[in-house]
């Protein structure tokens, strides 16, 4: 029987999604507590379903996707297809996607539950490329789609029959989306579109792509709209898998379009809603960040912790000097931080609260501790450490990208310093009948 039929047949998916209807801020039964879930806090916002959800994940990594992560790594790519198929039929790539095509149907609480577990996988590629599909290629399609487009792109990615990657960073044009310069011009009932987008993850393997591209020449935040892009049209090119210094299993293209035409109506939503429709996700994005790589740090220590309580340095084992102890206690305290930031963060979310300003601090916050984190445990490992063979070196690697990708530091302490009032102000200075900025 399949897992997703096992969960549906215990009524464990079925009665969470009775308390998930409606509004986030449904009324929820009191969450189960026990003495783990004390000691994490995740009993705040998580009940038996999270739980369960989480077991039946787990399940997944250790049997079908833990055993090949070295070859992935080794290859520099893994089966995003089979994988997903896996994921799919499980139901684990639309737990807060509608029940109609082929979600769970569960509240925002459960995709985080899932985003924690997946940072179990031991790299940072695989995971990443399941939260492009989950989290930011397929919410706006979710939200604000046709039926026509759901039935085409959004059903067959939660099923796990189709890749999806997200087409909004350009040369030039990363964190400042409003710069993106892609264009789809309209021709009678179709786009014309020609540009291309770099760091696309997914990009080699993707079916269709969620594309940011000006479709007016108005302004910047009101000229951009999202496209459902099929990736085997006419003029799409795949230029160049992109080589990087971490996430090895993730593939990341740099894409082409020359003249490509897609129909007007594989535009999600509104015309020129695109930015804003990119920007409402953001939130979700960066919490789902923060929820996989807290799970990675916590696996992390525990390595270094049993890795240094039996390497031995001038007959004494590494953990009993009070440098090493005393520093692996500092991180835990720090994690320990960052997730109470983070479930504050998502109870007040479910609550129907905004929480950029959270959201922002707990990503900031999520990849300054991954460095500080990653770089501390490898030196305890000594030589090892400098090695391919441990888990720590990968998390060297791939959690250097968790202060760039999804919005950098520099954008986040904007947001917050905005949030907080402390931004200059811009001034203009009248020089004829123009005005320029000082």
């Amino acid at each position: 029987m399949a897992l997703h039929t096992r969960l549906r047949s215990r009524s464990l998916l079925s009665s969470a999604r009775l308390l998930c209807t409606g509004s986030p801020a449904s009324v929820r039964p009191l969450p189960e507590q026990g003495p783990q879930s004390e000691i994490l806090g995740d009993h705040l916002i998580y009940t038996h379903e999270h739980r369960a959800l989480k077991e039946a994940l787990r399940k997944i990594i250790d049997q079908e996707i833990n055993p090949h992560v070295d070859q992935w790594e080794a290859e520099g790519i893994f089966p995003a297809h089979k994988v997903f198929k896996i994921l799919g039929t499980a139901g684990f790539l639309g737990v807060n996607k509608p029940v109609e095509y082929g979600g769970l149907g569960l509240d925002f609480s459960f995709s985080m539950a899932v985003s924690e577990e997946l940072g179990h996988i031991h790299c940072g590629g695989v995971p990443m490329a399941i939260g492009v599909q989950t989290d930011m290629a397929t919410p706006a399609l979710a939200r604000f789609g046709s039926e026509a487009l759901k039935k085409e792109f959004l059903q067959p990615s939660i099923l796990g029959d189709k890749v999806a990657c997200l087409g909004v960073s350009e040369a030039g044009a990363g964190s400042d989306v409003s710069s993106i310069r892609t264009k789809a011009v309209r021709k009678g009932d179709e786009y014309v579109i020609n540009g291309g987008k770099l760091w696309t993850t997914n990009g080699t393997q993707a079916d269709w792509m969620c594309l940011l591209a000006n479709t007016s020449d108005g302004p910047p935040h009101k000229n951009k709209s999202l496209i459902c892009l099929p990736m085997k049209l006419p003029g799409v090119h795949v230029a160049r898998t992109i080589k990087k210094i971490g996430m090895w299993s993730s593939d990341t293209a740099e894409v082409f379009f020359d003249d490509v035409r897609v129909p007007c109506s594989n535009v999600i939503g509104q015309e020129g809603m695109g930015f804003t429709y990119q920007m409402l996700q953001f939130q979700e994005e960066r919490l789902w960040a923060v929820a996989n790589i807290m799970t990675t740090m916590d696996l992390i220590l525990q390595q270094t912790v049993d890795y240094t309580r039996q390497r031995k340095v001038f007959s004494r084992p590494v953990l009993s000097h009070q440098a090493v102890h005393f520093r692996l206690a500092e991180l835990q305290t720090e994690v320990e931080l960052l997730r109470s930031l983070f479930y504050r963060a998502v109870a007040l979310y479910m609550k129907g609260n905004d929480v950029t300003l959270l959201a922002s601090m707990a990503k900031l916050k999520g990849g300054r501790l991954a460095r500080e984190l990653a770089d501390s445990c490898l030196q305890f490992w000594g030589g090892m450490g400098f090695t391919s063979d441990v888990l720590v070196s990968r998390f060297f690697r791939d959690g250097r990208l968790m202060s760039i990708g999804g919005g950098a530091d520099e954008v986040m302490l904007g947001i917050i310093c905005k949030y907080m009032d402390t931004l200059p102000k811009k001034r203009f200075s009248k020089v004829g009948s123009s005005c320029a900025k000082t």
